[in-house]
């Protein structure tokens, strides 16, 4: 803090205290109701504050939950407001959230990701390169034992891990092409067999 800073400090310090000051002596019959006030602002605030920490998982369990299986085995991935698909498969058992990426050549993983899905992370080697939209990349080749999604199951699916940083898994045409027809249709991804 800068010494010019600290004048405005006090000011702004004795100001709040005087502003208090006042609200309690003016409603000091009525402190009670004062508290009240004071309390449901507290609980606003507190559960506006927990939801937006909450967000990202709230989200992803609700992806989860609209993306559909019909009858015909097609996975019907709803778009998110955002504008893309997110869907989350089963990793050797472990749930991973993806954005689907038509223009990613590979299933690339995050290494928190990787690591949620059983991957040895001390004993990958990241020996291969990729180019990204933020430039060349540090790339693990790895294979999973088990990859399922709506009651389709691959096995000894390859993927990478990225060793760069990144906020979510991208879901490639590496896996994307086992499906026969990939089709967008009323704001719904449907991904066929």
């Amino acid at each position: 803090m800068d010494k010019s800073e600290i004048p405005n400090l006090i000011y702004l310090s004795l100001f709040a205290v005087v502003l208090v000051g006042s609200l309690i002596t003016s409603n000091f019959a009525s402190i009670g109701k004062l508290a009240r006030f004071a309390l449901v602002w507290v609980v606003i605030i507190g559960g506006a504050t927990v939801l937006a920490n909450q967000w990202p998982q709230i989200e992803a369990e609700l992806q989860t939950r609209s993306s559909t299986v019909t009858g015909s085995g097609e996975v019907s991935i709803p778009q998110n407001f955002d504008g893309h698909y997110y869907i989350t498969l089963d990793l050797n058992g472990n749930p991973v959230r993806f954005v689907i990426d038509t223009g990613a050549t590979e299933m690339v993983l995050t290494p928190q990701d990787a690591a949620q899905a059983g991957i040895d992370m001390a004993a990958l080697n990241y020996n291969s390169r990729a180019m990204t939209a933020n430039g060349m990349v540090q790339t693990a080749s790895i294979r999973l034992d088990e990859v399922s999604v709506a009651g389709i199951t691959d096995r000894n699916v390859s993927a990478v891990v990225n060793g760069a940083p990144m906020q979510e898994s991208l879901l490639g045409m590496s896996y994307l092409s086992r499906f026969d027809r990939i089709s967008i249709e009323n704001g719904r991804m449907v991904l066929a067999r």
